[in-house]
């Protein structure tokens, strides 16, 4: 598997490519870009394609099989939504052109935004957050400067329940504020007495995942809000598990003040290496006009009789704009595509499957895997990875034996407040065949366990790269290629 690198390939006059005469004068590269110690390769065409093919089938990704990442939500990418971002009229278009030349994009990004707020049961939506955690921080800013305009100075505190997900915290400090941790109780909700012990003149909001990292619906959530509300605070809801509610349940009409969606996780745009992200937020109506702008709205002044005009506009107490030009457009162009493809009810039939699939994978293996709630799930379950016959077996040790099967492992370690926790996802996208797979390659790992436990130790075992010493990678990486 030692297959030579790209440098390696490298001899003296071989041409990958071949350029076109200059049709401008010709100018030497500035010295500042050239190093000697970071010699270019001269490689030909046929090699640098070897290499990048043989470097992508050594990866694994959502197109080769199963990814069940609980709390990334690693679902299938419909190809039709890459064919519409990629039509000339969207991949030719800049942020700069006057807006009666781009009718057609502001157009799908209004309706993205009503699409959004009647999924969440919103007043008002902006797309343009680039990110997840950057609409977190949105919402956050939001509800402060809403508290700092009513004269409410003292608050700078933000409670977050300990299922939360672990960029909440962040978000607070980011944001300057105060972060407070609230425990769960045993059925896996936010513990209303521990809740109560901090509401206080000095309380901000509550930061709630709902469905939350333990893949439950909080129960009591009605309860929650009205707690917070009854002291003056607001709520944020992390929605970045919406595609376990959406069509059947909407976080505004239970008194969610502010959401964010991730694009990438409820309407299907490329995740991770195949971003970037787009983190939409909704906001109740007292929340409007600090929405982070601009906005696209139907301007009536402009307007014909039968052809609405839409432009932008900046809300009158926004805490102004958080990227540069209108946000991701192309990710929005994929969410478009993929809501106008399922339609209300198409949503809310992919919303109930990824239920399905959680709750059928969870009766699969709990009898092997202990479960850190034994209760009905949402999109996705968490099991602890470890066994009272093989003490020494880990999580970890799980994760890396999935690989060996030819599977993803799911999120390890994650949420802390579950032991040597496996949270696993597999979406609605998954077939029961591809979910039985799963199951029985994790009931044959935990027979390992017991019966060899070294062979989990040492795994995994035939992938190019062997268990790697994470630990040290991340305190001393190596960023560059050096060849021996």
């Amino acid at each position: 598997m030692n297959e030579p690198v790209i440098y390696e390939l490298s001899a003296p006059g071989r041409e990958g490519v071949k350029l076109p005469h200059l049709d401008v004068p010709a100018s030497d590269l500035p010295t500042e870009l050239l190093r000697e110690e970071l010699p270019l390769p001269e490689v030909s065409e046929i090699d640098v394609v070897r290499h990048f093919l043989r470097l992508s089938q050594q990866n694994y990704a959502i197109d080769k099989g199963m990814y069940p990442l609980g709390s990334c939500t690693m679902k299938f990418n419909p190809k039709i939504n890459e064919v519409t971002a990629r039509l000339p009229g969207f991949t030719s278009i800049h942020p700069l052109q006057y807006t009666n030349t781009a009718q057609g994009a502001l157009y799908l990004m209004y309706t993205v935004q009503e699409y959004l707020k009647e999924v969440g049961g919103f007043a008002g939506v902006t797309v343009q957050p680039a990110a997840g955690a950057q609409g977190e921080l949105a919402g956050v800013l939001m509800m402060h400067k809403y508290h700092l305009d009513r004269g409410d100075t003292q608050r700078d505190t933000i409670l977050v329940p300990d299922s939360a997900h672990g960029t909440n915290p962040a978000t607070t400090s980011m944001s300057g504020l105060r972060v407070v941790q609230i425990p769960s109780d045993a059925r896996g909700n936010v513990d209303l007495d521990a809740l109560q012990s901090q509401i206080c003149e000095r309380v901000v909001g509550l930061m709630i995942t709902n469905p939350n990292t333990l893949g439950l619906f909080e129960e009591q959530i009605e309860a929650v809000v009205k707690m917070i509300h009854d002291c003056g605070g607001l709520v944020y809801g992390d929605g970045a598990n919406m595609n376990a509610l959406m069509g059947v349940m909407r976080p505004g009409d239970v008194g969610i003040d502010v959401m964010h969606f991730n694009l990438h996780k409820t309407f299907s745009t490329p995740h991770g290496g195949g971003g970037p992200g787009c983190g939409p937020v909704g906001v109740a109506e007292h929340l409007v006009d600090y929405l982070p702008g601009p906005v696209v709205t139907i301007d009536l002044q402009l307007s014909e009789e039968d052809a609405p005009f839409f432009n932008f506009y900046q809300p009158a107490k926004s805490i102004g704009p958080l990227t540069g030009f209108w946000g991701h457009f192309g990710i929005l162009v994929r969410a478009y595509t993929y809501m106008r493809m399922l339609g209300a009810e198409g949503m809310k039939e992919a919303a109930e499957h990824a239920v399905l699939n959680a709750n059928y994978l969870r009766s699969q293996v709990k009898d092997v895997y202990k479960v850190s709630h034994d209760r009905l799930c949402k999109h996705e379950f968490v099991a602890e990875g470890h066994f009272d016959a093989a003490p020494d077996v880990r999580a970890l040790d799980i994760a890396k034996r999935l690989i060996d099967h030819g599977v993803h492992p799911p999120t390890n370690y994650f949420p802390l407040i579950v032991p040597e926790a496996l949270m696993i996802e597999p979406t609605e996208t998954e077939s029961k065949q591809s979910i039985d797979n799963y199951a029985a390659i994790l009931r044959a790992i935990a027979t390992e366990a017991t019966d060899n436990p070294e062979l989990l130790h040492a795994a995994p075992h035939n992938t190019p790269v062997r268990r790697l010493d994470e630990v040290s990678a991340a305190r001393d990486p190596i960023l560059r290629y050096q060849h021996a």
